[in-house]
């Protein structure tokens, strides 16, 4: 049985404890991006990060499942940047020319360090294979969220010497 490909879209908002240029830098810098990318569980290695952050410029990195080393390639073209607000991009996947995905992901600043991310993304691919990436995506948006936080600091009030 043959799956049916249509264009369909994914959104994931979240709020994150954290300035919009870290928010930022974290989607814009490799050695920031690697530390989060990818869902639990995969890891995506700073070395496989190529990042050419202007219109035109090329977004690449690979993806290894923990595991067993399984490898998973994005390759895609930014196609807006303006910083520290928005990115576009697009994944051109398909022998036609046609987009294969087209994504925007927007940071809000709410004010007391506190930042909106939203991603959406519209990709043509079946139901099963958009919902797979819906929910790699997600977890790996926990995961910025984990890195955006970092270690807590430890402090001692209260302590008396």
């Amino acid at each position: 049985m043959r799956e049916t490909v249509t264009a369909g879209e994914i959104e994931i908002t979240r709020i994150y404890d954290a300035p919009r240029e870290l928010v930022w830098r974290a989607w814009t810098e490799p050695e920031r991006l690697s530390r989060w990318w990818g869902k639990r569980g995969w890891s995506t290695p700073l070395a496989s990060i190529t990042m050419d952050v202007r219109p035109g410029g090329a977004f690449r990195l690979t993806s290894v499942r923990d595991q067993d080393g399984q490898e998973m390639t994005q390759d895609a073209t930014y196609r807006e940047v303006v910083p520290p607000e928005r990115l576009v991009f697009t994944q051109d996947a398909r022998a036609d020319g046609r987009a294969f995905a087209h994504g925007t992901v927007t940071f809000s600043d709410l004010g007391g360090g506190r930042t909106a991310m939203r991603f959406r993304m519209t990709t043509h691919a079946s139901d099963a294979i958009r919902e797979a990436a819906a929910n790699g995506l997600a977890s790996a948006f926990d995961r910025l969220g984990e890195h955006l936080a970092g270690p807590r600091p430890t402090t001692n009030q209260g302590a008396r010497p």
